[in-house]
């Protein structure tokens, strides 16, 4: 096998979380132009057709649910739906996440810390449970990304909201033990760390609070944010043969922010 061909996903099935917009968008479509079907899950249905249709026109099949993963129960059911549907499933990418608020830690409701651990940490924690655990019954392998952050590494300066950072440490952890756990089994488990990327949810922070964008910008080596196509080829080799030897580890790509 050539080393082009060990990045080939031909008859491979992905379920990817938060897959129609930003980096989740990027990295479906990525692997469905090496050859995965995909079943995209999002909250948006017309960003979601959209994504699928871009996915169709590469000779790719897409799937779309409908489904709050941030939600446990939905979270549950998009998972269940998927493997009873759609399933053999191979690839798992749990994209979803986000900051949301900015709001001081002495300030911030309890209520809104168990969602967004929900959304962050949870859903990942579930997925995993329900779609890796039948990988791990089916007993051929498979790979398991999570996006984590380098605020999982990090403190972010001048912003509020840290079970942001909370969560995206505890699933780089998750993502540690489950490697371990796994290994045997040959399922890997990996994980993506993001700096900088100029996603819709970074716009919006950009339009909101202008001076935290532009600080997190200055202290960037390269220079800029990141774009979300620069995720794509980062899975497809993480999703690939050619990282079988690779689990537990958590990737940074950032452009530097997190050498100084």
């Amino acid at each position: 096998m050539s080393v082009l061909d060990r990045f080939r996903q031909d008859g491979k099935k992905l379920f990817i979380t938060g897959g129609s917009r930003g980096l989740g968008r990027e990295m479906a479509l990525a692997l469905a132009e090496v050859g995965a079907d995909v079943i995209l899950v999002g909250r948006d249905a017309a960003s979601l057709e959209q994504t699928a249709t871009d996915i169709r026109s590469l000779g790719r099949t897409a799937v779309t649910l409908q489904g709050d993963v941030g939600q446990p129960a939905d979270c549950e059911r998009v998972c269940k739906v998927a493997l009873d549907e759609h399933g053999p499933i191979d690839i798992l990418i749990n994209n979803v996440g986000g900051r949301r608020i900015n709001v001081p830690t002495e300030d911030f409701p309890l209520d809104q810390w168990h969602e967004l651990m929900d959304l962050n940490l949870t859903s990942t924690f579930l997925c995993t449970k329900l779609i890796g655990g039948e990988m791990v019954r089916r007993g051929t392998g498979g790979r398991i990304i999570n996006v984590a952050s380098v605020s999982g590494m990090i403190a972010n300066r001048g912003i509020g909201g840290r079970s942001y950072e909370t969560s995206k440490a505890a699933v780089i952890q998750f993502t540690r033990a489950v490697a371990a756990d796994w290994a045997p089994k040959g399922i890997t488990v990996n994980a993506i760390c993001p700096g900088g990327f100029m996603t819709e949810p970074n716009q919006k922070w950009a339009k909101d609070s202008p001076e935290v964008i532009s600080s997190f910008k200055e202290q960037i080596p390269a220079g800029d944010f990141g774009q979300p196509q620069d995720m794509g080829a980062l899975a497809v080799y993480l999703a690939s043969e050619a990282s079988q030897y690779m689990t537990g580890a958590s990737l940074v790509i950032d452009g530097g922010y997190t050498l100084w």
